[in-house]
């Protein structure tokens, strides 16, 4: 399922995104009106709303309907340095022995079509990455098991003033800009993503493509994410992982192409959708 939160009639709800349009949770009696109350909810919930929604025709068009963040999260945590080619195009000769990790902070967060505001980094740069929501509590988990931990999937930008990022080691302050965290346009449940590491994502300025890998190229694989993560701490449902992004970044190039007011960046991933953001000023 597509799960989205969005905004219609001046009123906020979760519904289930099909073809011909936007099912309302609200509308077929679902008792949740906040995505990270459902995930927190537990798997059976999904199965509510299956059975809730199977043969309902939709209740909004996809132009009538607003489409938000599908979620504020618990935790933002992000992996750097998780493809090669990046790694190289930074000016790095190896990856990281381990996962590098960093924190977004969860006032980034921003709606999949909304406006990036550069506030005052004069290097505004986008990266796509394959988000993860986790579904349930995650302590020492074995990367075998690790994907079971998973409640879906969506498309992040990991939005980054390069300026900024280099102010501290921790590249908080660089990543956390708000609306600097551009995710969406839905949640994918994980059980229409069977292997998160065979898809294929892009990322396009103003319609160049700048970025064109596969999750395959990852280092460290997803459920090698959680289970790095989750040994030292646990993991709640509701949090989100943003799991690193392949060579294209403006950054990288020579020299630099950094974002600039109106400039349209679209992130896609096979599988899960796209989600376009226009730079404000």
């Amino acid at each position: 399922m597509k799960l989205a939160r969005y905004e219609f009639g001046g009123q906020i709800d979760i519904g289930v995104v099909k073809d011909d349009g936007v099912i309302g949770l609200r509308e077929v009696g679902f008792g949740y009106a906040d995505m990270l109350e459902l995930v927190r909810a537990g798997s059976g919930v999904l199965d509510d709303i299956r059975g809730r929604v199977a043969g309902e025709p939709a209740h909004h068009s996809p132009e009538d309907v607003r489409l938000l963040a599908p979620l504020r999260p618990g935790k933002y945590l992000a992996i750097g340095m998780n493809y090669a080619r990046h790694v190289a195009e930074m000016g790095h000769a190896e990856r990281p022995p381990h996962p590098y990790w960093f924190n977004k902070q969860t006032t980034c967060i921003n709606g999949p079509y909304h406006a990036i505001e550069p506030g005052v980094t004069e290097m505004l740069d986008y990266e796509v990455e394959l988000g993860v929501v986790i579904g349930r509590a995650a302590k020492g988990v074995r990367a075998a098991e690790a994907l079971d931990y998973v409640f879906g999937y969506l498309v992040a930008n990991d939005v980054s003033a390069r300026d900024w990022q280099k102010h501290s080691p921790t590249f908080t302050m660089g990543k956390s800009f708000d609306t600097h965290g551009p995710i969406g346009p839905w949640i994918v449940t994980a059980d229409e993503i069977p292997d998160p590491q065979n898809l294929d994502l892009r990322c396009f300025v103003n319609g160049e493509l700048r970025q064109q890998s596969n999750t395959s190229n990852m280092s460290f694989s997803v459920a090698e994410q959680i289970k790095y993560l989750s040994t030292a701490f646990t993991l709640e449902p509701g949090d989100l992982l943003a799991t690193g992004t392949p060579e294209g970044v403006g950054a990288g190039m020579d020299p630099p192409k950094f974002l600039k007011a109106g400039d349209v960046v679209r992130c896609e991933i096979d599988g899960i959708g796209a989600i376009e953001n226009r730079v404000a000023g």
